[in-house]
This record gives C-alpha cells, structure tokens and sequence, in this order.
C-alpha cells in the first residue's frame, strides 16, 4: 500500500512498483559511470524508453558520469519529461566513502529535477541492485537524504521512491518511520 509523508509544501512517498511506468517529471535511473545501459533498473528503462535515450546520453556525455554524480535527458517513449542518469557507489565494505557517493547522487539528482522545472520526480533504491548495498542503509541516506534536500530546497513538490519487490518496500518503509515517527506516515488508498 502506497504511503507518504508531507514535509512543508512537499511529499515523500513510498510505493512498490515499475519505475518506468511512472507519471511523474523526472525519473531517475541507477546507471553506471559509463552510462552504457545494464540490467535492472537502467536496462528496463532503456528498453521502454528507446534506443532515443542512450543516443541522447552518448552525444551529450561521452565521457559517462562519475559515481555520486547524475546527468540528465530526454525520456524517451517513457511517460516522464527527463530521465535523470544517477550513479551510485558499487558497495564495497562501508569504508570507501560509499555513504557519502550515495547521499551525492541522491542530492545531484534533485538538483537536476529543480534546474529542469520538475515538480515531481520518482527513484529507485539506487545501489541496492547488481551494486549490492545493503537495502537498510541505503534506504536511511536515501529517505534522510531526501528529506534533508526537501527542507533545504522546498521542492520538488513530489517525490516517489518506487520500490521494486516486497522486501525492498517494507524495509524503506520501516526506515522511513524510524525517520519521522509512525504517525508521520500516512496510508494511502
């Protein structure tokens, strides 16, 4: 079941689903530095986006996207305006930095959503894939993070972590009320 939480003007919500189908601004994609597509995330978005995004991204960005960073471009045949081409750390041990990469991209990536007009703008768990970072503490930098950004910034007026599978979901969703307490949260039909 989809839940939110209301930060000033803005929304956080949480829900389990396909990022490509989102009707939102922006969506964000776990890509790698060399954004040269892959699985998971990025290779379903590239598949329903089109060849027209990763043509896009070559001609812009020839030289990828180093790891905390995010490019934008078009969105292809997908329903969003913009894909936001977010790298995050390949987790290692939690000693190299990859807290702080990850809080990065989370940070880039908004900034990108704001530079480009976007009043809502929806992520995966970015790094928690083929990457390997564990689902918990990527889903406390990813919530605190974004949430830190929304008090900052006040914008974007939307964003939606889409959540693939049960387990991942379940586990933003524990993280995100340990964030801003039980009652905070709000179900939503």
């Amino acid at each position: 079941m989809p839940v939110s939480v209301s930060l000033g003007g803005c929304v956080v919500e949480l829900v389990q689903g396909d990022i490509t189908e989102q009707q939102v601004d922006a969506i964000v994609n776990a890509a790698n530095s060399r954004l040269a597509g892959g699985g998971g995330v990025d290779g379903a978005i590239h598949r329903r986006g089109g060849p027209e995004i990763m043509a896009e991204t070559r001609a812009k960005y020839p030289e990828g996207c180093p790891t905390g960073s995010a490019v934008i471009s078009g969105a292809g045949r997908l329903p969003a305006k913009y894909v936001i081409h977010a790298v995050g750390p390949i987790y290692r041990d939690g000693q190299h930095g990859e807290a702080e990469l990850l809080a990065s991209a989370y940070r880039k990536s908004l900034s990108l959503a704001i530079e480009h007009g976007c009043q809502s703008v929806a992520f995966p768990a970015l790094s928690c894939g083929a990457y390997g970072y564990p689902v918990e503490e990527a889903a406390k930098i990813a919530l605190g993070t974004t949430m830190e950004f929304l008090r900052q910034h006040g914008k974007p007026a939307l964003v939606r972590f889409v959540l693939f599978g049960q387990s991942t979901y379940d586990t933003f969703l524990k993280a995100l009320k340990d964030l801003v307490g039980q009652d905070a949260v709000t179900e939503r039909t």
